[in-house]
């Protein structure tokens, strides 16, 4: 769960990521929309969500949306399961106090938030829900100008929801 519903304000944050830069959610708005993808690396959810939502980087990732993960845990840590996941969309370290969890008033993970370029939260999705990653990448899409691509491959078994 969130305090942060869809319509509401996206608290602005400010992390470094993995790799040591820093990254702004304020600056990141002004260039579109963000996806951001909180998460823990022992987190079984979190493990099987972000296969996919590496999927919905590489068909959308230009640019024009910003996707983050922005990890629990410490950088090595979120390395690891970077590279054992596949995931190379920007990955934020909030490990540190949970000053970005905290505001953003999390209890699950995963929790990702699409949230529009004035901050107002588009999408928020709580656990592995298909229908809400259809239609996160559905507005990803428009907001990038693209086709739609599908997010789940035929007879690929990929449950409703599996909770956070």
């Amino acid at each position: 769960m969130s305090k942060i519903q869809a319509g509401g304000t996206a608290p602005a944050f400010a992390l470094a990521g993995v790799n040591g830069e820093k990254h702004s959610l304020a600056d990141a708005l002004k260039k579109g929309p963000v996806l951001a993808a909180f998460f823990k690396v022992s987190c079984p959810v979190c493990q099987f969500t972000f296969p996919f939502l590496e999927r919905m980087y590489e068909s959308y990732g230009d640019g024009t949306v910003s996707f983050w993960g922005v990890s629990q845990d410490n950088a090595h840590d979120t390395k690891e399961f970077l590279d054992e996941y596949g995931v190379k969309f920007p990955t934020l370290i909030d490990a540190d106090g949970y000053k970005a969890t905290k505001q953003y008033g999390l209890t699950n993970v995963p929790t990702i938030f699409l949230i529009q370029p004035d901050g107002t939260v588009k999408t928020a999705s709580v656990g592995f829900a298909k229908k809400d990653l259809e239609t996160i990448a559905a507005q990803i899409a428009k907001a990038s100008a693209k086709t739609p691509q599908a997010l789940f491959r035929p007879g690929e078994k990929v449950p409703e929801y599996k909770p956070g």
